[in-house]
C-alpha cells in the first residue's frame, strides 16, 4: 500500500471517529435538553397547584448537565415567572400581579411535597388596579413618591363630601407584609373627615404566595405600581398545597 493510501485510509478512520463523537455529543445534548423541559414542566406544575395559578408559570433550569443535577438530586438554579397570585382562600392578603423568583440549589424533599432552595430572591409586582381591589379604595402614584419615602395616592369617597384626594407612605411591615402610614389627607377636611380618610388608608397587608424564607427587603413605587424585593436563605415552597 502506497503511503498516499495509507494517509487516505487514516483520513476516512478520523472522519468517522469525529462523525460518531459530532452524533453521540448531538445526542447527549439532546437527551439533557429533554431532561431540563421535563423538569421545568413539572416544577411548573407543582408551582401551579401550590399557588392555585390559573395557568402555568415560566420556569427556566440553568446549569450544564441537568442530567447530573438531577443525578445528584440538587439543581445549580432554577428561574420562577408566574403571574396573577392569588391572595389566598381566606381573602386576607395582597395578591401579587407578577412574581419573579431566583431559586440556588434547588432540592425537593423525600416525599416530593416540598422543595427547599439554599438562597432566593425575588420580585413581586403588585398593580394599583390589584392594590385597589384589595383596600377596596382607588389607589395610584403619588407625585411625591420617591425612592426614600415611597407613596400612593388615594381616591376616597365621602359621605356628604365626595371624592377627596389623600396619600400615604409605603413601608415593609414584616417577612412578607407591608403597610401604608403617615396618611396625607386634604388640609381643609374637617378633622373628624381626615381621621375617616386615614381610617380607610391605613392598613397593614401581607403579600400572598411568597415561599417560606424570603423577606422583604424593600418597596419602591412606579407609575404601573409597587414593587417589592425580596431575599432569604433556606427558602421553601410547598408543592401540594397553596401556601
Amino acid at each position: 500500500m502506497t503511503p498516499r493510501a495509507v494517509a487516505s485510509r487514516a483520513l476516512r478512520g478520523w472522519r468517522k471517529y469525529a462523525v460518531a463523537v459530532v452524533v453521540l455529543a448531538g445526542l447527549g445534548l439532546a437527551g439533557d435538553r429533554a431532561a431540563a423541559a421535563w423538569t421545568e414542566h413539572r416544577t411548573a406544575d407543582a408551582f401551579q397547584k401550590a399557588q392555585g395559578l390559573k395557568s402555568a408559570p415560566h420556569v427556566k433550569v440553568h446549569g450544564f448537565p441537568v442530567l447530573t443535577q438531577l443525578a445528584g438530586g440538587t439543581l445549580d438554579r432554577v428561574d420562577i415567572e408566574a403571574s396573577d397570585i392569588p391572595a389566598g382562600r381566606d381573602g386576607g392578603r395582597l395578591p401579587i400581579t407578577t412574581l419573579n423568583v431566583e431559586l440556588d440549589r434547588l432540592r425537593r424533599s423525600a416525599d416530593a411535597s416540598e422543595a427547599h432552595a439554599a438562597s432566593a430572591r425575588a420580585t413581586a409586582f403588585v398593580s394599583y388596579e390589584d392594590l385597589s381591589r384589595a383596600l377596596g379604595i382607588e389607589i395610584g402614584y403619588s407625585q411625591d413618591s420617591t425612592k426614600a419615602e415611597p407613596r400612593v395616592a388615594a381616591t376616597a369617597s365621602l359621605p356628604l363630601v365626595g371624592k377627596v384626594g389623600a396619600s400615604a407612605r409605603v413601608e415593609v411591615a414584616g417577612d412578607r407584609a407591608l403597610a401604608l402610614r403617615s396618611v396625607k389627607a386634604g388640609d381643609g377636611l374637617p378633622k373628624a373627615l381626615r381621621s375617616m380618610v386615614t381610617g380607610m388608608l391605613e392598613r397593614e397587608l401581607a403579600l400572598g404566595g411568597i415561599p417560606d424564607g424570603l423577606a422583604l427587603t424593600s418597596l419602591t413605587t412606579t407609575p404601573d405600581g409597587l414593587t417589592a424585593t425580596l431575599s432569604g436563605k433556606d427558602v421553601t415552597f410547598r408543592t401540594d398545597e397553596r401556601a
